[in-house]
């Protein structure tokens, strides 16, 4: 008798992949719900891995991929709104969405990747939207568990790859004076508490933020960078209306490399709060950033 699969639903993303073959290594069944699935590169044929397309927009779509499953994570992330994907549509209706059908399915565990900092009053259109989803999905799905990331890292990632980019300028301009702290958590110990959240015992906490062992501000992280790609490069602090600005301007270019979401995220704090589950309650030591850095990036650009 087959196994009854858990739905990754954004599994192909860069947080998605990790949580499949975090749940594959653990022994479970995966469906992987995408809009452009694919099998990853380490699957073997029997492997219990089910591809299926789908569109989180679709009811229908988001049903078929709920059927028979025992566990359900919605990792579907939009970062930047293009052509009809909007934040609304993406983190608040799609997540209620699934959250709604999951409880009529009968689906006993549900988890929802969102990010730490989401709130409803945030002067950022995503971060609300982030806040707004987590509110519908709980009201669809009260025992719903939220999980809050702080910004994510590991190899091939956006967040590290980037500051790498970064140094390519002879001077790399700052948020402000760079002085905005974060806790970057490598995306492999956000994958194993997800599996430790689909253990057999159920979790008592509804709510966790999950960051890495530093605190780091964002001049630090960069420095750390440097130093790892054995590089000098004068660092420029930046007043933040400036950057509201250039975010104003590239607005109209199709991929913008800076939004006005992004430059409010950078100017508040990333780190874990108080009373909320963190990864000591799930028995995790996660990784270091200072340790973790140089597996994440090349020595050399």
């Amino acid at each position: 008798m087959a196994r009854a699969p858990i739905t990754v639903f954004g599994g192909t993303g860069f947080l998605g992949r990790h949580v499949v073959q975090a749940l594959f290594d653990a022994g479970h069944a995966v469906r992987i719900a995408a809009r452009r699935p694919a099998l990853p590169d380490w699957a073997e044929p029997g492997d219990p891995l089910e591809p299926m397309s789908l569109d989180i927009r679709s009811e229908s779509d988001v049903s078929r991929a709920l059927e028979g499953a025992r566990g359900v994570v919605n990792a579907v992330s939009l970062y930047v709104e293009r052509g009809q994907a909007s934040f609304d549509q993406v983190h608040v209706e799609g997540a209620g969405r699934l959250a709604r059908l999951a409880r009529a399915e009968g689906v006993p565990t549900f988890i929802q990747l969102s990010g730490i900092g989401a709130a409803t009053s945030s002067r950022s259109r995503y971060v609300r939207a982030r806040g707004r989803g987590e509110s519908a999905v709980i009201d669809a799905y009260p025992k719903a568990i939220i999980l809050r990331p702080s910004v994510m890292f590991g190899r091939d990632d956006a967040f590290l790859n980037r500051l790498a980019e970064l140094t390519r300028l002879p001077v790399i301009p700052l948020f402000g004076h760079g002085e905005t702290r974060l806790q970057p958590v490598h995306v492999v110990d956000v994958a194993r508490a997800i599996v430790r959240l689909m253990g057999a015992a159920p979790s008592e906490r509804r709510l966790f933020e999950l960051g890495g062992l530093d605190i780091l501000s964002y001049r630090e992280i960069l420095e750390l960078v440097m130093a790892h790609l054995e590089l000098e490069r004068r660092l420029l602090p930046v007043p933040f209306p400036l950057w509201q600005l250039v975010a104003l301007l590239a607005s109209p270019l199709p991929g913008p490399p800076l939004t006005r979401d992004q430059v409010i995220m950078m100017a508040e704090d990333n780190t874990v709060g108080e009373g909320v589950g963190t990864f000591a309650d799930l028995d995790i030591l996660p990784r270091s950033l200072r340790d973790a850095l140089p597996a994440c990036l090349p020595e050399r650009r």
